[in-house]
């Protein structure tokens, strides 16, 4: 029985095409929690990114960000935290301050930014996003950095930094967050603060930084728009987010 849905943000609840959220994913979520089932963010993006797009106005029981670094209950207090390790937020300062490499460092309050360039402009409009201040690196503790790279500058990084793993969202943008943390952590760490157990889950996504939550999840559904890398994981493969493919996975489901 399925008592927790975590769902991704972009290109799963909020298309790139419209720039909104579909209908019939606003009405499959207030459906899910009108029977009873716990709904919950699962994404990529800091909270006051989330706060910026549409999905925000919708109500959901929890908000795992920065993929499952920093995890929130249904009233934004956070529960659980888990940094990037010292050894590697040397190296990160130090590729920061050379600017080398385009980057953002998240912390729980804010972001900070070395430099931008075109790379930067093409990803960020790419996702639509806003392009990130310049803003220099205060020394808080880091749960998340987002680089803006190409396949040389990705290895280079998976090659430096020991303490981390890397996903991509982007073809030119990627996280970096501490190694054996993810998004499938923290629906860990939700599912056993409000013991659930872990088949009684399912997550939606599209994204190579949703393959670990996918997999972990009882139920893994891919969104037909998702990287083939994705849909080849997943436990069952639905429609496009603008076809409705929220809504008729949990229909197929009979979750609503």
């Amino acid at each position: 029985m399925v008592r927790a849905c975590f769902f991704d943000i972009d290109g799963t609840l909020y298309s790139h095409t419209t720039m909104m959220v579909p209908e019939s994913a606003k009405r499959a979520l207030a459906s899910l929690r009108k029977n009873g089932i716990m709904i919950i963010v699962c994404t990529g993006r800091s909270l006051s990114d989330y706060r910026k797009l549409p999905v925000s106005e919708i109500e959901f029981d929890g908000y795992l960000t920065l993929n499952g670094m920093l995890c929130y209950d249904a009233d934004f207090n956070m529960f659980s935290g888990t940094p990037i390790p010292d050894e590697d937020i040397d190296i990160i300062k130090m590729l920061f301050l050379a600017e080398r490499i385009p980057m953002t460092i998240i912390n729980e309050y804010g972001l900070s930014q070395n430099f931008v360039n075109e790379t930067v402009l093409k990803t960020q409009e790419d996702a639509n996003e806003a392009v990130p201040p310049r803003k220099m690196y205060e020394g808080s503790k880091v749960y998340q950095v987002s680089a803006f790279v190409d396949e040389k500058q990705k290895k280079l990084l998976t090659d430096m930094l020991d303490y981390c793993e890397i996903t991509s969202w982007h073809d030119t943008g990627i996280d970096i967050v501490a190694k054996g943390s993810g998004k499938d952590v923290g629906i860990k760490h939700f599912i056993e603060r409000y013991g659930i157990e872990r088949d009684d889950t399912m997550a939606f996504g599209d994204g190579e930084n949703d393959i670990r939550m996918l997999k972990y999840a009882g139920v893994g559904v891919a969104l037909g728009n998702a990287k083939e890398e994705v849909k080849r994981i997943a436990d069952y493969v639905t429609a496009d987010i603008d076809d409705d493919g929220v809504e008729k996975a949990l229909k197929h489901f009979g979750l609503i």
